[in-house]
């Protein structure tokens, strides 16, 4: 470590010193150092060789305010929390640990599983320690990094951060798959143990620590600790926004604004219901098929997913490739619709769509789409339909859509005894509607790598602010749910599995897949962790009418919303010959072929063989619906306030 002088001027040394005594003080001074000093290290080795007193004083009274501040609020966050008589905290308000209790005690009671277990841990090990050894010798071996927390270079050659994050990835590797040697238990505490496991494991990774993370480390001294002076300022105002509660701010929402920058394909509102707001968009094309598209996102979320910008709106795209467009806005629920059901979201959802669709145009035939939950109250209400002889449906497409969930995905970790509880009551606090950030922190931790700890790192570590994305604005956007309408669902669907049971009624009536034989356009993607496509493959084999099913790469909503311009990915498609899909889900997949880029075009020839003849192009208001206002409409611009 160099010592002495390395600030160049006193000038330099005032703006260090004033940056560092003021936790909103200059950061960019840090930037403006010659290149021999701190700030401009691009290596932890750099960073540490480039220190100096001045450096070392302000790096040590920051971190010193830092620790003094993060306790403060600590204790803060504690007493707010706690004061909360109607929410008490609960530190395994899912009742995960039980179902990991019951697999370590397995565990323990098979003595030659676990020896076994415990020698792959310690082979393991002794290979680290060999390759340690190799790797101190100079000799080569596989230094390219698997895991994205690792890619920064200093994990890779510094050999103490090496061995520490390669040492973690083999234990929690084997911690994790601890799960695989138990024998003799059901699938739920199969689930609930492993998803245990996984948070435990994600949680403790040396990336989330200040000591055992080099870059954060090396921003520390880089920035003389104002980086982890700015990292406390953000965790308190996380901790603010959620009351005592910790959720890391994943975006920076303030350059978004819904219909000027997001959202903004031209359209007009042409029926607002209580629960929907329906969508008209402009033509872009002088003439248009003469079947209408309807689109029935999911209730969870916003509409927009389909429209988030020029370049990789679903929408924009539809509609130069000659449709008329039409989508379900839904309303953003209040106490005034704790009572609403699935019953009242198909009759005032599907059907008052479908009614106004028929007004607008005057087609008696509409292309539905449904993505994800809206695709489960499509494939319902048309069996429904199917019943009482209403053939108003011309085609039906899912997007990530399950009607069977017998393999539904990593969400029925979230539908036992205990966490249908933690519901019921997150549901009751709020006056009988659930909180959007319920929801929106069950689906962070089912990617906590990705959706969490990733921003813990930035955030806090880092001591950045998160940055505009719109994907994620989107996904903070959520909306809240009508007591007996979320119950119900995760009841019937997740719990029971009633609707590809043939158990379920809706309207007096017993719905039967079968019934269903409309044509049907099923999308699935390959690393989709909410709608497995096994689980999606299981509820094509339901309907009674012809399937075509696909494979998109990537997952529940990169494998939906990949524009054909953008030519990521890629997709799979079943032979020509198939017309019925085989047996198993391993068949189809094997039967697949795989094409590079998006599946929108593979799906914009099968809509068009189902869309009718060209017809003059609609436009809003030219129907028997009149225009009530412009896109993207009111419903939407609803915000979730905890």
């Amino acid at each position: 470590m160099r010592f002495g002088k390395a600030f160049g001027t006193k000038t330099m040394a005032e703006k260090i010193s004033r940056a560092a005594s003021d936790p909103k003080g200059d950061q960019a001074a840090f930037e403006q150092l010659p290149p021999t000093d701190p700030a401009t290290a691009t290596t932890l080795l750099e960073a540490l060789q480039a220190q100096n007193l001045e450096s070392i004083e302000s790096l040590t009274r920051n971190l010193g305010h830092a620790l003094s501040k993060v306790g403060m609020l600590g204790v803060q966050a504690v007493d707010e929390v706690m004061a909360d008589d109607a929410r008490p905290l609960r530190a395994d308000p899912y009742g995960l640990a039980p179902y990991a209790a019951e697999v370590t005690t397995r565990l323990v009671g098979n003595p030659e599983k676990m020896l076994a277990a415990h020698q792959d841990l310690w082979r393991g090990f002794s290979d680290l320690w060999t390759e340690t050894v190799k790797i101190s010798l100079g000799e080569e071996v596989d230094q390219e990094p698997k895991d994205k927390r690792f890619v920064d270079a200093d994990w890779q050659t510094l050999p103490m951060f090496n061995l520490i994050q390669k040492t973690y990835l083999h234990t929690a590797n084997w911690f994790t798959g601890l799960i695989d040697h138990v024998d003799g238990i059901d699938d739920m505490t199969r689930r609930k143990a492993s998803f245990f496991h996984k948070q435990l494991a994600d949680a403790f990774a040396p990336s989330n620590f200040l000591m055992t993370n080099p870059v954060a480390l090396r921003e520390a001294l880089r920035t003389g600790g104002m980086s982890i002076v700015k990292g406390i300022s953000n965790l308190e105002q996380d901790l603010k926004r959620g009351h005592g509660r910790l959720t890391p701010n994943q975006v920076d929402e303030r350059p978004f604004k819904i219909g000027e920058n997001i959202a903004i394909s031209p359209g007009k509102i042409i029926h607002r219901g209580e629960i929907i707001e329906i969508i008209q968009y402009n033509p872009t094309t002088k003439t248009v098929f003469e079947i209408p598209i309807l689109f029935f996102p999911p209730w969870i979320n916003k509409f927009y997913i389909l429209d988030l910008r020029q370049d990789n709106s679903m929408v924009k795209w539809l509609t130069e490739q000659g449709h008329s467009v039409f989508v379900v806005s839904w309303v953003n629920p209040g106490v005034e619709h704790t009572e609403k059901t699935f019953e009242d979201y198909a009759r005032l959802g599907i059907f008052e769509a479908l009614d106004a669709v028929i007004k607008a145009t005057g087609q008696s035939k509409i292309n539905t789409v449904g993505y994800c939950i809206g695709g489960t109250l499509l494939a319902a209400t048309m069996a429904f339909m199917a019943k009482t002889g209403d053939d108003r449906i011309n085609s039906a497409t899912f997007f990530a859509s399950q009607s069977d969930f017998e393999e539904a995905g990593d969400l029925k970790v979230f539908t036992d005894d205990a966490a249908i509880q933690y519901i019921k009551d997150e549901i009751e606090h709020a006056g009988g509607v659930l909180d959007a950030t319920v929801m929106g922190e069950t689906f962070n931790f089912l990617r906590a790598n990705d959706l969490v700890w990733s921003f813990v790192v930035n955030n806090y570590l880092m001591g950045k602010d998160p940055k505009p994305f719109d994907l994620l604005f989107w996904n903070a956007d959520q909306t809240r749910m009508p007591k007996a309408l979320h119950l119900f669902y995760l009841d019937n669907f997740y719990r029971h599995n009633r609707l590809s049971k043939g158990e379920m009624s809706l309207m007096g009536h017993k719905l039967a897949m079968k019934d269903v034989t409309t044509p049907v356009y099923m999308q699935s993607s390959k690393e989709d962790h909410i709608a497995p496509w096994r689980s999606i493959f299981r509820g094509a084999k339901l309907f009674g009418g012809p399937v075509r099913m696909i494979l998109a790469g990537s997952g529940h909503i990169a494998g939906v919303i990949n524009h054909p311009a953008a030519q990521k990915y890629q997709h799979w498609l079943p032979s020509k010959s198939m017309t019925d899909l085989p047996a198993t889900a391993d068949q189809w997949q094997q039967s697949l072929e795989e094409f590079k880029g998006s599946w929108w075009p593979d799906w914009a020839i099968w809509l068009a063989e189902r869309s009718g003849n060209q017809i003059p192009a609609r436009v809003p208001g030219d129907g028997e619906c009149a225009v009530l206002g412009d896109a993207p409409g009111t419903y939407v611009l609803v915000k979730s306030a905890s």
